[in-house]
């Protein structure tokens, strides 16, 4: 898969994209993001002349060179450029919707190695430009070979001042550390971006790879990684805290392990998260995704919760809280939105509310795992599953006629792959928006049934 993605631009430094790239989508992003806006806005005759642009990066040995490389391309492209300096994607999401920026571009590759890098890209109020309303036009223009490079130099974009205090007292001021107050954790920054904020926002937290560092010493920035999650685990158990986050390399994610170490599966908090957003706003609608466990879904209907079902991806995700108006939302990898954050994703914002609900339930008696038991042990679940196959859409075509024998369907849903709704569980499969896999997902009510299920759904993908 090349450097542009259905939801960003991303890949290798030096082999998927170099500084000359980066300067030519800097060129074109002020045109695309300007014509973005303007669909915003139907009262608005025509784009605006010279588009506002924010600016963040995070950590990455290659970060400050894209982000020189990007301002150049930029300001040539006819934008004027503010530098947010070094962010977590959350900052960049905030201060492009509360200063009212015509757009914004965060340099990171989030997640990913630390030879990747990328650009995520945000119209006016923080809304998302992905490869189907205007990344497509950039890589058309970046491949077309008319731009000539300019390279050298930082560019002359203005320095946001008190970025980093504005942003703590936004968050301190929704969940105050007297919320939390009592809980015993950990908190993992990965080494990232999240390194910025923790000890202010998690004062009674032990912290651990708060050093920002692009080659990411402790551990991957990928907190779904098993061997990511060591660490904290082990603090967590030796030192008898009641529960630990991890942020990913940006921090636009927030996972937990409980008071055993255990991985909590993200999707099992999207009730807890809606509790805890309760008194944010009037609207019962909580998004999730299409590999969302149905213990959650039966679990936020008990609650009385409205949940939606939607695409994987920030790209599908935030529209989606703006349009249904949606209190707030989350997805299997960690991601959790919030609809008075602009109805974005903050790992930060989730982090400090789960644990308003996790002290909440210690007050009660309650462990952070027996918080979550409720929804988690209804189904055994497989986890997402990744297959490399060549032909996707066969693969996908055998995992259906296998599961045809399952039982009668009781549901579909094809808005992202197909997830087929049967008496005893579901299953879910698609094609990766961002990497070359097959992702297969199952859920059974019994551990034998959810094997036979995997099983007979393997030896499909695998054409036996």
């Amino acid at each position: 898969m090349g450097f542009f993605k259905a939801y960003d631009m991303r890949g290798t430094f030096g082999a998927d994209f170099d500084l000359g790239t980066v300067y030519k989508v800097g060129r074109a992003l002020p045109d695309v993001i300007a014509r973005a806006d303007l669909k915003l806005d139907a009262g608005r005759a025509s784009a605006l002349p010279r588009p506002r642009i924010l600016v963040g990066r995070d950590c990455r040995m290659t970060s400050k060179d894209v982000r020189d490389s990007l301002v150049r391309g930029l300001e040539d492209g006819g934008a004027s450029v503010f530098d947010l300096g070094p962010s977590t994607t959350p900052m960049v999401y905030f201060f492009t919707a509360e200063d009212g920026y015509d757009g914004s571009i965060m340099v990171t590759a989030s997640h990913n190695p630390p030879s990747d890098n990328g650009l995520k890209v945000s119209m006016r109020t923080a809304l998302p430009i992905g490869y189907a309303n205007g990344l497509d036009e950039v890589e058309r223009a970046v491949k077309g070979g008319a731009v000539q490079v300019s390279l050298g130099g930082e560019g002359t974009a203005e320095v946001v001042q008190d970025s980093v205090e504005r942003y703590v007292a936004w968050m301190a001021d929704k969940v105050p550390a007297a919320d939390f107050a009592g809980l015993k954790f950990a908190v993992d920054c990965s080494n990232g971006m999240a390194s910025m904020l923790a000890r202010q926002l998690f004062p009674s937290a032990v912290i651990l790879n708060d050093v920002p560092d692009g080659a990411f010493p402790a551990h991957s920035p990928n907190p779904l990684k098993a061997d990511a999650r060591e660490q904290i685990s082990r603090v967590v158990r030796e030192q008898g805290l009641d529960c630990g986050v991890i942020f990913d390399g940006d921090a636009d994610r927030a996972m937990f392990v409980d008071e055993n170490g255990e991985f909590v599966q993200p999707d099992y908090l999207i009730p807890i998260v809606a509790e805890a957003c309760s008194r944010c706003g009037e609207s019962r609608i909580v998004l999730h995704d299409v590999r969302t466990s149905r213990g959650v879904i039966e679990a936020l209907g008990e609650k009385g919760f409205n949940p939606v079902m939607v695409p994987v991806g920030h790209a599908f995700a935030k529209p989606e809280m703006r349009k249904r108006g949606a209190l707030c939302g989350g997805e299997l990898a960690g991601h959790y939105y919030f609809g008075d954050f602009f109805g974005c994703d903050s790992g930060a914002l989730a982090a400090l509310r789960i644990l308003s609900r996790a002290a909440h339930s210690l007050r009660s008696g309650v462990s952070f795992s027996g918080m979550v038991r409720p929804i988690s042990s209804r189904y055994a679940n497989s986890g997402e599953m990744n297959f490399k196959v060549e032909d996707k859409d066969a693969a996908i075509v055998r995992v259906l006629a296998t599961a045809a024998g399952f039982g009668a369907e009781r549901g579909r849903c094809s808005i992202d792959g197909v997830r087929l709704e049967f008496d005893e569980g579901w299953i879910s499969v698609r094609k990766s928006n961002t990497e070359p896999y097959l992702r297969l997902l199952v859920e059974h009510r019994s551990k034998s049934g959810l094997e036979e299920w995997v099983g007979a759904l393997g030896e499909a993908v695998d054409g036996r």
